[in-house]
């Protein structure tokens, strides 16, 4: 995530981009396989199938819960970025800002912004500023967005390392070979 954060742009089909996605996604798959293998393994024999549905449970919770958070951060960063850009922007008078839903950020194409603001008095120059201030407060925001998430996830070490060891004991040695 701390890669993709600084190698991020506007375009996502660069290689440096495309190899953070793909090794992101290849982590995070392995590391939730592993924590959770590890939980099952470390529970004992006759709650297995308990623990097992606990885990998947879980699995399908943290996977939502965390895509919320995330969205709300991204989200709310943009709001920071767009708010205290208009907000300081010579060529986006206050006339013009009251013309276009603020209190209702999101992530938006360029097109879709231009197509808001032909509803508005903006003049060309105004729409060029107002699509750059999208630009770089979408990028901003990702790239915040992005370490902070890395971040959160460094916390998450912290309780991990409280994981269960396995017992030797109750997992099941390779099975004898037949002569």
């Amino acid at each position: 995530m701390i890669w993709l954060s600084f190698v991020v742009t506007n375009n996502w089909e660069t290689v440096p981009t495309i190899l953070g996605l793909i090794v992101f996604g290849i982590g995070q798959g392995a590391l939730v396989t592993l924590v959770f293998n590890v939980l099952v393994t470390a529970a004992p024999k006759e709650l297995a199938g308990d623990v097992g549905s606990v885990r998947g449970t879980t699995q399908n919770l943290a996977s939502a819960v965390g895509t919320a958070f995330a969205g709300a951060l991204l989200v709310t960063l943009l709001s920071i970025g767009v708010g205290q850009a208009v907000a300081s922007h010579v060529d986006l008078p206050e006339d013009l800002v009251a013309q276009v839903d603020l209190d209702n950020i999101n992530f938006i194409s360029n097109d879709r912004l231009e197509e808001i603001l032909d509803t508005t008095t903006a003049s060309d120059v105004q729409v060029d500023a107002a699509v750059q201030i999208n630009i770089d407060a979408r990028l901003d925001a990702l790239e915040i967005g992005l370490l902070t998430l890395a971040g959160l996830s460094a916390i998450a070490m912290v309780p991990a390392s409280r994981l269960p060891n396995y017992r030797r004991d109750e997992i099941p040695g390779p099975s004898p070979q037949a002569d």
